[in-house]
């Protein structure tokens, strides 16, 4: 990491004295070899400059390179940028690109954005909007390759060198009907084995696995991930061939699901932008929200103690052992519902799986809580009552606490694992049942079970 921050810092420097002292061809030499993605994090620390050094890149490399940027960067080009200059990067520009640019940018940039479309490019572009945002539909792209299974292989090759270089990929190939209905596929190494005699008909893949424009995004993310597919053809209500999702696509579909679960693990409005170009009042819209519900779920835990104060002034040692039990329930709910929030993301675990994973973790718990029971109960012996000469810290107290120890630790596994569950059936995301929620449960049914256990073994 220390290398890489170190080359990072050498590379800005060079680029920013190279431009201070107008050495464009040199500039333009340094970032050619450079992948696209490393100039666009260049650009995000150069802010000004960064016209300058966009206009010295080939277009192909600018425009893969506009792609990487972060959509403020993006509006402060095109706002920069001639005419002649946009229409030559939207050129460039595959379409699944397009929309995504156009979703993030204000009106007046989307509307400067189609002004300079072609005919073709702004219908595609409209078509890909009216699709729900978080459908299949609004990742796919239109710029495939399709053939006819009457074609020859020979006749597919030269269909691939006519339409290929305006496609996204070429590596598979779709096989349509006249009413564009997907009836097979096969892939560029499938045709360049083949003779070229061959017909597409008798050598392609019927056995095909498709999406529909409305499946959700994420599944269809995942069905990627789970094939090891390239790219996955998208179809409508009727079978017919509308697009296909990439799997760079469902790699960025992925990355914001995961943002969006762990922001939502951690109690927080999920956001769309970095963290650094988040401002204090969007931060804070996102995150106080929780914070309110979680304060306000919280007074249970004040209405317990409150209603056990006799108790607590009768065995006041009692008291220094809260925070620990409310932790522990805390930490072992969070690592039950971490786990089944993440099976229940990748599709390993299901609402038909409830009691499957209430029975797995009942055992899990038992034995977590009896293992740190025992060491608890070591330790308050050694520790609290021998090192530390505190009397009121009697066997019989430490028996109640480790027994309150154990039923929380149940008690907050059970309520880890089945929550997630439960809010999926529902229909919220599991997420939210994540460890805020959970240790404000956990630390009012700990403390029941603590005053529970005091009041049988002491008499209090």
């Amino acid at each position: 990491m220390l290398e890489q921050a170190r080359k990072r810092e050498e590379l800005l420097e060079a680029i920013e004295e190279y431009i201070r002292e107008k050495r464009y061809a040199q500039l333009r030499d340094l970032l050619l070899p450079m992948a696209p993605a490393d100039i666009a994090s260049v650009c995000a620390d150069l802010g000004e400059e960064v016209p300058l050094m966009f206009r010295l890149l080939p277009k192909e490399l600018a425009a893969e390179v506009f792609v990487e940027l972060d959509s403020d960067e993006q509006e402060m080009l095109i706002q920069s940028f001639s005419n002649t200059e946009l229409k030559e990067v939207l050129d460039e520009l595959y379409l699944d690109d397009t929309v995504d640019i156009v979703e993030e940018m204000p009106a007046n940039v989307v509307k400067r954005i189609l002004r300079h479309s072609d005919p073709e490019m702004r219908k595609s572009i409209n078509e890909i909007l009216k699709y729900p945002e978080d459908s299949t539909g609004s990742i796919m792209t239109t710029e495939f390759v399709d053939l006819k299974q009457s074609m020859t292989v020979e006749a597919a090759f030269k269909r691939i060198r006519r339409t290929g270089p305006d496609k996204e990929t070429i590596n598979v190939c779709y096989v349509i009907d006249e009413q564009r209905h997907l009836i097979g596929l096969l892939s560029i190494r499938t045709l360049l084995l083949a003779d070229e005699d061959d017909i597409i008909g008798d050598i392609m893949e019927t056995n095909i696995i498709s999406v529909h424009t409305l499946d959700d995004q994420e599944t269809t993310a995942r069905a990627l991930s789970k094939y090891d597919f390239l790219a996955l053809p998208v179809v409508d209500t009727e079978n017919r061939l509308v697009g296909i999702v990439t799997v760079d696509d469902a790699m960025d579909v992925l990355q914001e699901e995961v943002t969006e679960d762990i922001e939502l693990m951690a109690a927080i409005l999920p956001s769309d932008k970095p963290y650094l170009k988040t401002g204090v009042l969007e931060t804070w819209k996102a995150r106080t929200p929780w914070l309110m519900i979680l304060m306000l779920s919280a007074t249970f835990t004040g209405i317990i103690l409150t209603r056990f104060e006799n108790s607590l002034s009768a065995c006041a040692i009692l008291t220094a052992f809260i925070p620990m039990l409310s932790g522990t329930g805390g930490n072992s709910g969070t690592q039950a519902s971490t786990a089944v929030i993440r099976a229940l993301s990748l599709g390993e675990v299901r609402f038909s799986d409830l009691l499957r994973v209430l029975w797995k973790e009942f055992r899990v718990s038992l034995c977590c809580g009896i293992c740190l029971a025992a060491a608890n109960f070591v330790k308050m012996m050694i520790v609290d009552r021998w090192l530390m000469h505190n009397p009121e810290v009697t066997p019989l107290v430490a028996l109640v606490v480790c027994a309150t120890l154990v039923g929380t630790v149940l008690c907050a596994k059970l309520v880890g694992c089945s929550l997630p569950i439960l809010a999926e059936k529902v229909g919220f995301d599991p997420a939210v049942m994540a460890s805020p929620f959970i240790s404000t449960i956990v630390d009012s049914i700990s403390l029941l079970i603590y005053f529970r256990f005091a009041t049988l073994l002491l008499g209090i």
